[in-house]
């Protein structure tokens, strides 16, 4: 089906031209050609590349030649035009096979000798379906034609060559090739190169929530080595030839490069792009030039439309179809063979008859006669009754105020549409950690620096305090609310003056939700910002160490034991400015929306004094410093010192945040001396003896400023900034870093593309050259930034990522064995650390650094610049220069970071387990701290047996799996025959132990082998849950694969974020949590939520309802036709199987079409067959629905059963009441036809499970309406039904008592089994729904009983009773009724 979409597709875009029209990509699952090398639009190079010029420069000959196949700007979503309406909307109804065939019936019966019906009735119910859809599609695609309209005319400055000015034009008009103009707050309107922009630093700032929902803001800048950057651009001297990649629907990913007309060649990455549909912020003025338009913009590459997805009811269903085709045809050769015999045995006829044609031909053509005379039992209107059941279901979803998160004011979101019933058959649970378990809100909690830990016990109870608080306030866990709502609105500057048309390519948004943004007046705060995240209470230990750093005596070893060494306040200067400048953060502030790096101003110290201070600490890289010509250090000598230091307030670091002056590495101090390796090393230089005593007496002096009291007073009292800065982070650990690095004075002020402003404890701000960013990705697992240090002129890599990855990458230092001896210790204490760190639940990252030589950053640089400019192979270029330069790195330190588990997510992982669904955690975290984490919400329980499955080898991962299988076999084997000599106890008490598999990503990457899927399959569906640590987005994607085909299994995916994506998409069902990590796996889900505990509902609650409704509604189809059908069929064997029936044609087509098809509507989205409240406290009913009970293959068939006892009742039981009488054919159809609407309406009352205002009004209405229209259709209609003439059959036969007699007879005894067997069922076989509701009822009785005697004994005259009828008033007494 899926293909046959894609099919459809290409066909539109086909039928439309080269208009650009067609504006959905395939569907997902299917080959995106966008993606592929050869799109459908050919560009100059041929294959791979686009070749973009100026549109008004010299190349106008040239430009002509590649711009002619690049489309417009203008969008078209619309599937069709006023040409195309008609051919393409029916081309897509008729996909269909059900429509098919009724258009084949129609045809057949235009046949004379097969004709059964008026050529034109047979027409009708076609016609109405094919026409309702048709309406419903010409609706939404009008819908989106204004869309497009409203979208194709915005206004945008486009550069006039004739004019030598910007002039507006209308984004249709827009072309490759062509310069933009752009001020704060428009909204991009192609895929352009950013070549200028007002930021003098050559930055532009973006907000991307149109494109992708995140709400931070994306820095962007202009392409670098442009000639003229820096002064206002003028797209007359621009020249240059850009080469790109074609058009694809990867928004991370921009190749390419600029080739000036000197032939210097400068690489293009997607820094550089500004995308359509997001908007400008922070940013005056922005020039580009288009390099996608219309189509072609990665923005509409990624509009997809819809999800194509089909259910397993819908799967079983079409299985059932064709049974009923079957069906068909034998009835149908059952008729043909019965009127060829009755033919060839016809002697004598009494009535006209073609005596010409042979018993066989006869035969054959009544086949086709009853074809048509029997067409109801395919159901026509089945499918379209599903989706309008579908969307009933959803909108109940959708509108559930269980499932709204008032703090973000977020709803569920049904992004498939036709997959509902599928949550009710969930299987396997497959959920991320981070951000879906728990809340994804970082909060600094710890540190280990030089091999120290730090515990920072303030700051664990300041977190229990902050957790008290927001329990008291909420009256149970809920999500801190954030500031920010919905949008960053830190980008609205004041200077901005321009307002911008919302625009929304991918989601349409409300112009009021639009209005409130833009209205909104509240203070400004930043994404991932939260008052735990920002209030990091200092460890006094740290500070009274980094207060060292500022006293103006040396450190000593020997002096005292606590007193820090000069290597290990470089250790921890490092460690903070590496958690400071190791990100991608954007520094803003209320009052001044971005920072940029200000003018030089006076430092607070002179280069000397900080000169003086450093080699007070013996950071002997810094003497290179004084032997470094100017041209070394880049800038120098004074110009690099005026330029060093920026403006900034520095205080005392008596106490609060920030901290770090820059060392260096530990391997380059050949003068190290220690006293105990196994203490923290102290490698001070030493001090002349004649300044011992003052420094003792210093010593002793500054301990008195350490104390904590005075620490945390000034923490809370002491104000270092005029402007509470806000970060704007990618994700909440790169916040919560930078916000702990402040609480030691170690501040990020400001960030450009080129620079740092960074205050330093004791020395104040300076300005950090920023050479280069190589950013996190899921292969490195880590992230590095590449900076001059100030003070030394040396060329530094700082690094933080994975402790798995880090440790790895880090070595000993060459040099003196004491100092790989320090390091050595450094290393098994920080590892320890780790561990424990983890055990705790905590989310770890180390930190490195390495300082490179300036040969070997030239040379890596020119590699690096390579791979930028290269356009085939790009990514895995870059990946080899990253991997070359973090080698050889010299651990820093260690940070544990608390991610807290949302809110209910123990209840809702124990009501899933309940409820049999296998839950599985994939997660990217250490093994132990997912083990924490799994103790924590429940996943593992006291009792439960731990298997860790931890291997190197291939030989080894077979090994340990076949010993685990053989525990687990040897495990259930004494359960076995605990059981089977009676020992139940720990049964009765629910405390029997599971098995839980904890299997790392090595591990699982060798069980994901050929030859040992089937063992981890085996070991795996006999444990209780799984929990995969270290696991990789691709490895997540396989497991899902492998339980989903090799178990045949329903399964169900869970994440919030990008490395979630792939694992979402191969689910059966995936489900996307818009938390804090942006929208991708929004994106791509079927459904989304804002917390893991709605899912409880979503499933037991409403999945159940979705299945259930749907099933029991597609019986109830296939009963109706098949006993309406019967009717016809029995009358067959009394008219010689001639085709005839004993009803008038309109009444027969009408039936099934509109007098019955109402009511199983209001029945599919209305009927419940269990309470939410009973099903959320009794997860087991969800297995009922989850093993297909409702509609398995045997329920089929008793249906069909009972459908032909019905008929046989509904057709013989007036067939002998009538028997000898001289009535018509008609007059004979008619208490056949009332009888059965009767007994259809009424078997729907039986099965149905809720009965409300809403089902009584649809049946009634049914009825009037059927017989409202015979009555009318008797009096007034003459020649509507030739041969035969229905006046005044059903006026006459309803003025009879015979006609009601016949009707209330037989539909008692049609349905009197129906109605024994549902009593029977019920009293024989208590369901736990019933068993339910009976304590529910018993307790509500034995409590009413209670206040009755209440009342009686504490009567008095100025006391109101309590109300006994309803036991949820409580009495206020304390007192206790017996």
């Amino acid at each position: 089906m899926e293909r046959l979409h894609w099919v459809q597709h290409r066909c539109r875009q086909l039928l439309a031209g080269d208009s650009g029209r067609g504006g959905y990509s395939a569907p997902d699952g299917l080959p995106n050609k966008s993606s592929l090398d050869s799109h459908s639009s050919p560009q100059s190079c041929g294959g791979k590349r686009r070749t973009v010029l100026a549109c008004h420069g010299p190349h106008q000959q040239e430009y002509q030649a590649v711009s002619k196949d690049c489309k417009s700007n203008a969008i078209h979503t619309t599937k069709y035009s006023l040409l195309t309406f008609i051919p393409m909307n029916l081309f897509q109804q008729f996909y269909r096979a059900a429509n098919l065939y009724f258009l084949f019936l129609a045809l057949l019966n235009w046949v004379p000798v097969v004709e059964a019906f008026q050529k034109e009735i047979t027409m009708i119910p076609l016609l109405v379906v094919l026409t309702v859809i048709a309406i419903k599609d010409a609706l939404e695609d009008y819908r989106h034609y204004l869309f497009d309209k409203k979208v194709n005319n915005n206004v945008v400055r486009v550069y006039c060559g004739k004019q030598k000015a910007y002039i507006e034009q209308c984004w249709k008009d827009v072309r490759v090739g062509d310069f933009i103009r752009l001020s704060c707050n428009e909204i991009i309107p192609a895929d352009m190169l950013l070549l200028y922009s007002s930021d003098p630093r050559g930055v532009c700032y973006i907000e991307t929530a149109n494109l992708d929902g995140e709400t931070n803001l994306k820095q962007r800048q202009v392409v670098s080595d442009l000639p003229l950057q820096g002064v206002e651009f003028t797209p007359e001297s621009f020249h240059s030839r850009i080469e790109c990649e074609n058009p694809n629907n990867e928004l991370s990913r921009f190749r390419g490069y600029m080739e000036h007309s000197s032939g210097v060649r400068v690489g293009l990455h997607n820094s550089n792009l500004l995308l359509r549909s997001c908007t400008i912020r922070n940013t005056e003025t922005v020039v580009g030039i288009v390099v996608y338009a219309g189509h072609e913009t990665k923005a509409m590459m990624n509009n997809s439309g819809p999800r194509y997805k089909r259910s397993q009811l819908e799967k079983r269903l079409n299985t059932d179809v064709l049974w009923c085709v079957l069906l068909l045809i034998v009835m149908c050769l059952t008729a043909a063979i019965g009127h060829g015999l009755w033919m060839k045995q016809l002697k004598h006829p009494v009535f006209l008859v073609d005596a010409e044609t042979s018993p066989a031909l006869a035969g054959f053509y009544v086949f086709w006669t009853m074809i048509i005379v029997l067409q109801v039992l395919i159901p026509i209107s089945l499918y379209v009754s599903i989706e309008i059941v579908k969307l009933g279901q959803i909108y109940f979803i959708h509108n559930d105020l269980a499932l709204y998160n008032e703090q973000l004011d977020s709803r569920i979101q049904c992004r498939a549409l036709n997959i509902t019933e599928d949550l009710g058959q969930i299987q396997y649970l497959f959920s991320d950690k981070t951000g879906t378990l728990t809340e994804n809100k970082m909060v600094f909690r710890r540190c280990n620096i030089y091999g120290i830990e730090y515990p920072h016990d303030e700051n664990a109870r300041r977190l229990e305090v902050y957790e008290a608080e927001r329990n008291e306030a909420a009256g149970h866990s809920v999500t801190l609310k954030s500031g920010c709502s919905g949008k960053s609105l830190s980008c609205r500057s004041l200077s901005c003056n321009r307002s911008s048309v919302s625009l929304h390519t991918l989601t349409a948004e409300s112009e009021e939700e639009e209005d409130r943004l833009s209205n909104h007046i509240q203070p400004v705060t930043s994404a991932f910002y939260s008052r735990m995240a920002k209030e990091v209470v200092p460890d006094p230990e740290l500070v009274r160490k980094l207060n060292w750093f500022r006293s103006p005596v040396l450190p000593m070893s020997g002096l005292s034991s606590g007193t820090p060494s000069s290597l290990e306040l470089t250790y921890i200067t490092d460690f903070f400015l590496a958690l400071a400048i190791c990100n991608s953060v954007v520094v803003s502030s209320p009052s001044q929306p971005r920072h940029v790096v200000p003018e030089a101003r006076t430092p607070l110290k002179s280069l000397e004094e900080i000169k003086l201070i450093f080699q007070r600490f013996s950071f002997s890289p810094f003497s290179a410093l004084s032997t470094l010509s100017p041209p070394q250090i880049r800038g120098s000598p004074r110009s690099f010192t005026s330029r060093l230091f920026a403006r900034g307030k520095m205080g005392s670091f008596s106490m609060s945040p920030n901290s770090t002056v820059e060392g260096s590495e530990p391997g380059q101090h050949s003068n190290l001396e220690t006293s105990n390796p196994r203490c923290k090393p102290d490698l001070s230089a030493r001090v002349e003896e004649g300044d011992t005593e003052k420094v003792v007496d210093d010593l002793k002096s500054s301990q008195t400023d350490t104390n904590a009291e005075d620490i945390t007073r000034d923490v809370d009292t002491e104000s270092y900034t005029d402007d509470e800065l806000l970060y704007e982070a990618e994700s909440p650990d790169e916040a919560a870093l930078v916000y702990a690095a402040r609480a030691y004075r170690c501040t990020l002020r400001a960030r450009s593309v080129e620079s740092l402003l960074v205050d330093l404890p004791g020395i104040g701000s300076l300005t950090i050259q920023l050479l280069h960013i190589l950013p996190f990705d899921s292969t490195r697992k880590r992230m590095s930034v590449v900076v001059r240090h100030p003070l030394t002129g040396q060329v530094v890599v700082y690094t933080k990522g994975a402790d798995s990855v880090i440790m790895d990458l880090s070595e000993a230092p060459k040099g003196a064995e004491q100092a790989q001896e320090i390091y050595s210790h450094i290393r098994e204490q920080t590892q320890k650390h780790l561990d424990s760190y983890a055990r705790e639940g905590l989310r770890t990252l180390c930190f490195a650094k390495k300082v490179m030589e300036e040969e070997e950053y030239e040379f890596w640089l020119k590699r690096q610049l390579l791979a930028e400019s290269s356009i085939e192979n790009r990514d895995e270029l870059l990946l080899e220069s990253a991997q070359r330069l973090e080698t050889n790195l010299t651990l820093l330190g260690s940070t544990g970071i608390v991610d807290r588990l949302q809110e209910e997510v123990p209840e809702t992982i124990e009501a899933l387990q309940r409820a049999d669904i296998k839950f599985w955690v994939l997660t990217g975290d250490k093994q132990e701290t997912a083990i924490n984490i799994a103790y924590a919400c429940k996943l593992l329980r006291p009792n439960d047996q731990l298997l860790t499955a931890n291997c190197g080898s291939k030989d080894a991962c077979a090994a340990i799996l076949e010993e685990l299988k053989l525990e687990v076999q040897r495990a259930e084997d004494g359960v076995t025959e605990q059981t089977a000599a009676g020992n139940r106890e720990d049964s009765s008490l629910g405390c029997v132990s599971g098995f839980v598999l904890v299997i790392d990503g090595r591990t699982l990457d060798w069980a994901l082998h050929e030859e040992l899927k089937r063992d981890f399959l085996e070991l795996s569906c006999r444990c209780r849950a799984v929990i995969c640590c270290r696991s990789t987005p691709l490895q997540k994607s396989q497991v899902v694969r492998l339980i989903r085909d090799q178990l045949n299994v329903m399964t169900l995916a869970v994440g919030d974020g990008a490395n979630d994506v792939s694992m979402i998409q191969v689910a059966d069902v995936g489900i996307g949590i818009s938390g804090q990590e942006g929208m991708q796996a929004v994106m791509s889900s079927d459904f989304a939520i804002s917390r893991f505990k709605h899912l409880s509902k979503l499933l037991l609650v409403h999945g159940h309802w979705c299945y259930s409704r749907l099933a029991n509604m597609i019986l109830y189809f296939f009963y109706k036709n098949v006993m309406y059908v019967n009717l016809l069929f029995w009358y067959q064997f009394f008219c010689g199987f001639s085709g005839s029936v004993m009803t008038n044609s309109w009444v027969l087509i009408f039936f099934n079409l509109f007098f019955t098809s109402v009511p199983p509507l209001i029945y599919g989205v209305l009927d419940r067959d269990t309470p939410a409240d009973t099903l959320m406290q009794l997860p087991e009913l969800y297995q009922a629905t989850q093993t297909s009970k409702v509609y398995v293959p045997f329920m089929f068939w008793i249906t069909v059963l009972d459908a032909f006892y019905q008929s046989l009742v509904c057709f013989f039981v007036p067939y002998f009441a009538y028997a000898g009488s001289d009535i018509g054919e008609l007059s004979f159809g008619s208490p056949i036809n009332t009888s059965a609407l009767l007994i259809i309406l009424l078997h729907q009352v039986i099965e149905s499970h809720t009965l409300t205002w809403i089902h009584a009004l649809v049946l009634v209405l049914s009825g009037v309406f059927y017989f409202g229209f015979v009555l009318l259709f008797s009096m007034c209609c003459v020649t509507c039904s030739p041969p035969t003439s229905p006046v005044g059959v059903e006026t006459l036969q309803m003025s009879q008592p015979l006609f009601y007699i016949v009707c209330v007879l037989t539909t008692v005894t049609a349905l009197l089994p129906r109605l024994l067997f549902r009593a029977l069922h019920g009293s024989l076989h208590t369901s736990a729904v019933r068993k339910a509701a009976q304590v529910d009822k018993v307790e509500s009785e034995k409590y009413c009983r209670r206040m009755h005697r209440w009342n009686l004994s504490h009567s008095r005259a100025n006391r109101l009773p309590v109300n006994t009828d309803n036991p949820s008033l409580e009495t206020s007494t304390g007192s206790v009724v017996s």
